[in-house]
């Protein structure tokens, strides 16, 4: 992997990244590399980040965008996809500059809103998008579709449309499965719901799903509001008539995995499961 170029991705309101970062930018420069703070560039041959998986989230749009292969440094908490462990990054910087790292290919979601027949522009997101009610007490009732086939009506205080990548996220909490992130997929699973028939649905990485607010029962107390969050992030708000589309993003993340840990260790040691052959 030829770099000539880095952009360094800090974790905000924390004094370890900055620092940490500026010693990355000195440790380029005497290699031949030019690397920059908090910017992320078309020509960046790579890009790290400092921080835990929120802070590669609030990123991997537009890393996607641009092509760019990044690497995370874990500085925060779990780290699904923030891998490398902080005390290991100055020999993984080693391995980059001098022979090739496996890269995976993340798939991305892309979500947009549907209100009164117009289309709004897509967005695209790493790990999730959630129809939530918040703090409404009201119940979130809502109406899936997959391609062009019903699935279901949802009953719950919402739902979570998930990437592969994403499984291992609020959709793990919810008690939706794990699935390997080289599988392209989509997991639909419903938050707290109030039928306990009401299953997560792994679908096709081709599929798209449209979601809408079902359509209210006689007397009966049904949100009619709803906030709509991708990557954590606030999206917008799905309204009654509105539709909302999720499918696979037409480009993917590139993610340099870890050289020394497989996916499953990694997973082990993050849900503290038995480590034991």
């Amino acid at each position: 992997m030829k770099v000539g170029k880095v952009g360094i991705i800090l974790k905000r309101d924390s004094p370890e990244p900055l620092r940490i970062g500026r010693e990355m930018v000195q440790w380029f420069a005497a290699r031949g590399v030019e690397a920059v703070l908090d910017r992320i560039e078309a020509d960046h041959d790579l890009l790290i980040v400092l921080g835990g998986d929120g802070t590669l989230l609030h990123v991997a749009a537009e890393a996607c965008d641009f092509g760019i292969p990044v690497l995370g440094v874990n500085l925060g908490g779990l780290g699904f996809l923030t891998e490398v462990a902080a005390e290991d990054r100055q020999a993984v910087l080693e391995k980059i500059l001098t022979e090739e790292l496996p890269i995976e290919e993340r798939m991305m979601l892309r979500v947009r809103l549907c209100r009164q027949g117009m289309e709004q522009p897509w967005l695209n997101a790493l790990n999730d998008v959630v129809i939530s009610k918040g703090t409404v007490d009201r119940m979130a009732e809502l109406g899936a579709w997959v391609d062009d086939e019903y699935l279901a009506t949802y009953r719950a205080d919402g739902l979570i449309i998930a990437s592969s990548t994403g499984s291992t996220a609020y959709n793990l909490s919810a008690g939706g499965p794990i699935v390997h992130p080289r599988l392209n997929a989509i997991v639909v699973t419903p938050i707290c719901p109030f039928m306990l028939e009401s299953r997560p649905v792994l679908l096709a990485g081709s599929s798209l799903v449209r979601v809408r607010i079902a359509t209210r029962r006689s007397g009966e107390r049904i949100a009619d509001k709803l906030q709509v969050i991708a990557d954590g992030n606030r999206f917008g708000e799905l309204q009654a008539g509105d539709i909302l589309e999720v499918a696979a993003a037409e480009k993917s993340l590139r993610l340099i995995s870890s050289p020394w840990k497989g996916y499953f260790e990694i997973l082990r040691g993050k849900l503290n499961w038995g480590g034991g052959r």
